[in-house]
């Protein structure tokens, strides 16, 4: 499908969240997919991965993940003073208010008249977690949660009982764990640990792990596997296509 890209500033109980979406360009309603990204917000990776998932059908929405802690439009380099940066963010932002973005997310997509109603989300990295994070709303029917870093460790700011892995069991839709078995954000025991709590959650889960290191999917730099990427993105799209369109 040919798309068209527009931006959107809503506002969120913590300030203006600058939003792009991406969409086909034809008429209809259509799923909509919220596609969180790394630390770094919307690069130019970012963007082509939401332009291939709106090509096959859906609308997705990029939001500014850290948007109270950098001026409107912050996209941080791939460096050491970028990832110094957006992990600063990610240590500062409680999960509170990314719940209350997903939230103002989910009723503005279902208020277009191109949407069909029917939410997912997606992430990669610190946004694959946001994207499980996500989940625990249950407006979300799908979640697919690229290498998601910080679910095992506990460590981002949050209230009492809300840490993101605590709260597993109160997943209602369907939810893919996508893991590369070389990255250091996520170790084996890591893993482990996410792993046998689903065991006992009771959710509607996938696994899978690939021989990978973290950030395989960013299609820059040397980590980069563009046939585990591609694999990826089938599934991603398999998921969101079998369960959006219900």
């Amino acid at each position: 499908m040919i798309i068209q890209q527009q931006t959107q500033d809503l506002p969120t109980p913590t300030g203006l969240m600058r939003t792009t979406l991406y969409r086909p360009q034809q008429a209809g309603r259509f799923p909509a997919v919220i596609f969180y990204s790394e630390i770094f917000q919307q690069t130019a990776p970012i963007a082509r991965t939401a332009a291939l998932l709106a090509g096959h059908g859906f609308v997705v929405l990029v939001p500014e993940v850290f948007h109270e802690l950098n001026p409107i439009g912050t996209v941080l380099a791939y460096d050491d003073a970028g990832k110094d940066k957006g992990n600063q963010d990610k240590w500062t932002k409680p999960l509170e208010a990314h719940d209350s973005d997903t939230q103002v997310l989910v009723d503005f997509v279902r208020q277009q008249a191109y949407c069909n109603g029917s939410v997912g989300a997606m992430g990669v990295c610190i946004g694959g977690h946001l994207a499980y994070r996500a989940a625990l709303n249950p407006a979300i029917k799908a979640a697919f949660c690229l290498y998601a870093t910080d679910i095992h460790s506990n460590t981002l700011p949050a209230k009492p009982g809300n840490q993101s892995f605590e709260r597993m069991a109160d997943i209602q839709g369907e939810i893919h764990f996508i893991w590369g078995r070389q990255d250091p954000h996520v170790p084996a025991d890591g893993r482990l640990k996410i792993y046998q709590a689903l065991l006992t959650s009771g959710i509607n889960y996938q696994w899978t792990e690939v021989n990978a290191q973290h950030a395989f999917m960013r299609d820059e730099g040397e980590r980069y596997d563009p046939a585990l990427a591609m694999t990826m993105y089938q599934q991603a799209v398999a998921l969101f296509q079998r369960v959006l369109w219900q």
